[in-house]
């Protein structure tokens, strides 16, 4: 199986970072193929420019998206690790969204109805938040994350998702809680390792 992973988070000391690990390790002991990209240390452009979108308009991308897009062409999974900063996507993560999931790509409509490009592909999206569940039930921000992430972004493009996992309380994280999430993790990808063929 082809995993590509698409991560998002400055700090190889993060907690994020150790989730990505948790990941990689994981496929690595059932011998999947694995390409990490790590979008702070590639130095991806995270900025939409005019370019992009006049581009866009003519069927046409910059090279960097073309390389992303190949690697999504390739990937028949593809994990998405990042924080919540803001209740959404940091900027990085959301830049890459607005640059590589372009028009014709990712989607396009039809006689003005929209269909996702990325079908047959399935994802796993892994997120830290500092709030906990509770207060994002309270506020509802676990429905707005749904509908902005889920279906506004990746159900959109056609992406089946596997799992969302939203680790609460990321910055005050004690010890344990890391070892229950990266158990969720390992068992998560072994109990699809062979269902997502």
């Amino acid at each position: 199986m082809r995993h590509l992973i698409i991560y998002a988070h400055p700090n190889e000391s993060s907690l994020n970072h150790q989730l990505l690990n948790t990941v990689v390790e994981t496929l690595e002991s059932q011998n999947q193929e694995i390409v990490v990209r790590d979008l702070y240390k590639t130095g991806f452009d995270p900025v939409f420019s005019l370019a992009d979108m006049q581009g866009q308009r003519m069927g046409k991308v910059a090279d960097d998206i073309q390389l992303e897009q190949e690697y999504i062409s390739w990937a028949e999974q593809i994990t998405f690790i990042y924080p919540i900063w803001w209740t959404g996507l940091p900027a990085m993560m959301k830049g890459y969204i607005d640059r590589v999931f372009s028009y014709g790509f990712a989607y396009r409509y039809d006689h003005g109805i929209q269909k996702g490009l990325l079908t047959g592909k399935k994802t796993v999206i892994i997120n830290t938040h500092g709030k906990s569940h509770e207060e994002y039930e309270q506020t509802g921000m676990d429905k707005a994350l749904t509908l902005t992430s889920d279906n506004g972004i990746f159900i959109y493009s056609g992406l089946e998702i596997i799992k969302h996992l939203f680790f609460d309380k990321a910055d005050k994280a004690a010890s344990e809680n890391l070892e229950i999430w990266k158990d969720q993790i390992k068992n998560l990808y072994s109990e699809h390792a062979f269902i997502i063929k």
